[in-house]
């Protein structure tokens, strides 16, 4: 019997390549697309310095969370680890925050994907694009699990040939096999490469994170690997991938047309091609910008139902969010994000012309502090010898150049304003929650015992923490001794 649920079980269980797949898809997205038009409005060509910099930044957090998921590859991942590290608040307010991170996220996808739509159909209002992508979003994510990865391996392939697409168009347009209404020049002149100062390359940084979200994605589905050791390379592939496409991409666009000419309404690539005589490619390329959009979104419908449902699960959110239905569905999460996405419509829709931005610099925000409690967690949980405490440390200094940069530029300090409105709703909560596990005995969490993690070289550390209760008892058992 036990033979069989095995079996069954590496079934289910993904290679290290079909994650480098499933993490190039959760990533390449709206942000990549159109928030890379942020970055270029902002830091003008030197956002390619800012892309170098998140890319690196991202790995760092990608590193860690891959050691921690080889050594105890468990459920809820970068939360659990968390709560393993510094007790039950932890896990509570990271499981939230990211949560409150992934509604917002889709909000600006949904405004992207409407504003790609627009791009066909200028009449036709934002909100009806807006629900109908997401009404379709959840129809995929009933088809269960199975059904979300046959989508999101198809969408990864489409996306990585669109990409490819724009990097053939653009490097015939480079050397004159076509032309458009410019000839292409890369900026050679400082003041041209940094026309906003390297207050404009700090103010970008943000939306080049940005465009790396999705690393957290993968340590949620690492535990269904073969061989949970592998979850690194399965990040070092996808990263290094994502880091050259996004790099070269974003050169040739701005090379292509000056910075000047690019803004949020649309997408770089789509404004870089429409100046070139290829009537079709530019409509081409713009639905496969919705593909890409749209998968993205699925994944962040998955990411914050399987979160809320292991949140229930851990009595940290109410315990109707953690039942299954038919297929194994949990349908009253779905509900609840459901309801949640709702609100992020009607807000993007309401809010004033500065939406994307804002919801944009707010949901990238509480992305990265999540991805913040991932290193200081590994700090924790991992003894690191001094070059992964070194990598530890520039990946936290990167980030918090990120999020002090949002101050620098007056379209990105609503969205930090947001984030911090977040972070105090889910910081007051957490206080509130903390004195009754206090009280019940029940503030448990992980601490201090190295066990070597495989194959990662360093060492893991975890033993169930005890509440201040359990301590007590535990002292006056000694001395009554």
């Amino acid at each position: 019997m036990e033979k069989k649920q095995t079996a069954g079980e590496n079934e289910k269980k993904l290679k290290w390549w079909q994650l480098s797949l499933l993490g190039v898809a959760f990533t390449i997205g709206t942000g990549y697309f159109l928030g890379s038009s942020l970055a270029i409005t902002i830091g003008g060509p030197a956002v390619l310095i800012s892309f170098v910099m998140a890319a690196f930044g991202t790995y760092m957090v990608f590193d860690v969370l891959a050691r921690m998921t080889a050594a105890d590859p468990i459920k809820g991942s970068f939360r659990s680890y968390a709560k393993k590290a510094y007790g039950r608040w932890a896990g509570f307010s990271s499981g939230w925050v990211y949560w409150s991170s992934e509604l917002l996220i889709m909000g600006s996808q949904l405004t992207a994907l409407s504003l790609f739509s627009r791009f066909w159909f200028p009449s036709v209002p934002m909100w009806v694009f807006a629900t109908g992508y997401g009404i379709l979003g959840l129809g995929i994510i009933l088809l269960g699990t199975k059904g979300f990865e046959r989508m999101e391996n198809l969408f990864a392939v489409i996306k990585i040939s669109a990409i490819v697409m724009f990097l053939v168009i653009a490097a015939l347009a480079l050397f004159g096999v076509i032309r458009g209404s410019r000839a292409p020049s890369f900026p050679a002149e400082a003041s041209t490469l940094f026309p906003a100062g390297a207050t404009g390359l700090w103010s970008s940084l943000i939306f080049a994170f940005y465009a790396f979200g999705g690393i957290e994605i993968m340590g949620l589905m690492a535990l269904r690997l073969q061989k949970p050791e592998e979850a690194p390379k399965a990040g070092k592939i996808m990263l290094l991938l994502l880091a050259v496409v996004y790099v070269l991409s974003i050169g040739l666009a701005v090379t292509l047309l000056p910075w000047s000419v690019f803004h949020t309404k649309e997408s770089p690539f789509v404004l870089a091609l429409s100046h070139y005589r290829l009537p079709f490619i530019p409509h081409v390329f713009n639905g496969v910008l919705i593909i890409a959009g749209f998968s993205t979104m699925v994944a962040s419908l998955f990411a914050v139902t399987t979160m809320l449902v292991t949140l229930a699960e851990d009595k940290d959110a109410p315990k109707l969010f953690a039942r299954r239905w038919k297929k194994n569905l949990p349908i009253p999460a779905l509900g609840l994000t459901a309801c949640g996405m709702a609100a992020s419509i009607v807000l993007a829709l309401l809010m004033p012309e500065g939406v994307y931005e804002y919801i944009t610099t707010a949901a990238g925000l509480l992305l990265i502090y999540n991805w913040l409690f991932i290193l200081i967690t590994a700090g924790k949980l991992l003894r690191l010898k001094a070059l992964g405490q070194t990598k530890r440390f520039a990946g936290i200094a990167l980030i918090l150049l990120a999020v002090s940069g949002t101050l620098a530029h007056q379209g990105s300090r609503p969205g930090f304003y947001v984030s911090l409105g977040f972070i105090g709703a889910i910081g007051l909560v957490t206080w509130i929650m903390i004195r009754k596990w206090n009280k019940a005995g029940d503030n448990t969490g992980g601490q201090v015992q190295a066990e070597t993690a495989p194959g990662s070289g360093e060492e893991w550390v975890f033993t169930p923490a005890l509440s201040i209760r359990e301590k007590a008892d535990v002292f006056f058992r000694k001395k009554s001794k």
